[in-house]
């Protein structure tokens, strides 16, 4: 069975979390790995994508950029071929029918809405693009669609959490140099080193480029191995790979 976190903040938007259970991955990668680049089997990861957006929009392609920490965003109006993806970090649409794609594996999903205008967005806010702005540039597709960030309604879906991600010294400087408000996503853990609130940190880049609202799931992608599949984890425990779960966003196709 799929485990699928959605938001109320998206509800009547066709939308979804993915987590780790279902998928015909095998090990290392077991489940519904969505990942290319896990070193899993294409012909699985096809799969496991075609059950995601089944379970969003039965038939729905997915137009999902080749991801690289970036802050550049892509917009779609159709599916991209694996081999002709853009390189981006956050895609959007005014397409109906069409499914918007984004893996991660500790990094923060971000879903977004307008649901007046029929634009969404999906981002991929790891922490370099975060602090570079993925979700600015996402919302400012999105108002280039027709959206207005006062009727844009936004999700972050399972990431990892701030106890789970400590971090060096060199790791808080642009982050301050960006903002010195900026060190309250930042506190000491057990060992002395700063641990950082990712998801806190994205919830107010979205607060500040005015959107209606910001949902944020709670979920920590590194403490829970059977639901999720982590970066952080996979390095601490010598893992070959990993795999990642996918996010979907799309507007649905209008019924006759």
């Amino acid at each position: 069975m799929l485990d699928i976190v959605t938001a109320p903040a998206l509800d009547g938007v066709a939308h979804g979390f993915f987590g780790r259970p279902g998928g015909v991955s095998r090990p290392p990668v077991e489940g519904l790995n969505c990942g290319f680049g896990a070193d899993d089997d294409p012909d699985a990861v096809r799969a496991n994508r075609r059950l995601a957006a089944d379970a969003m929009i039965e038939g729905a392609d997915i137009a999902a950029p080749y991801q690289v920490h970036s802050p550049d965003v892509a917009i779609a109006t159709e599916a991209w071929p694996i081999d002709a993806r853009p390189t981006a970090d956050a895609v959007a649409t005014k397409t109906p029918g069409l499914l918007l794609g984004i893996v991660t594996a500790d990094c923060a999903p971000v879903l977004l809405a307008d649901r007046e205008a029929g634009v969404v967005a999906a981002a991929h806010a790891g922490w370099r693009g975060a602090i570079g702005g993925v979700t600015d540039k996402a919302i400012g597709a999105m108002i280039m669609l027709g959206a207005e960030p006062r009727r844009i309604d936004a999700a972050i879906g399972p990431c990892i959490a701030q106890k789970s991600y400590e971090v060096g010294e060199d790791f808080v400087t642009p982050f301050e140099q960006e903002d010195p408000e900026n060190m309250r996503f930042f506190r000491e853990g057990s060992t002395g080193k700063p641990h950082f609130d990712l998801e806190s940190y994205v919830a107010a880049r979205l607060a500040g480029a005015g959107v209606r609202s910001v949902w944020m799931a709670g979920e920590d992608t590194y403490a829970q191995p059977d639901r999720y599949f982590s970066f952080r984890r996979a390095t601490h425990e010598g893992a070959a790979n990993y795999g990642r779960q996918i996010s979907l966003i799309g507007i649905a196709p209008a019924t006759r």
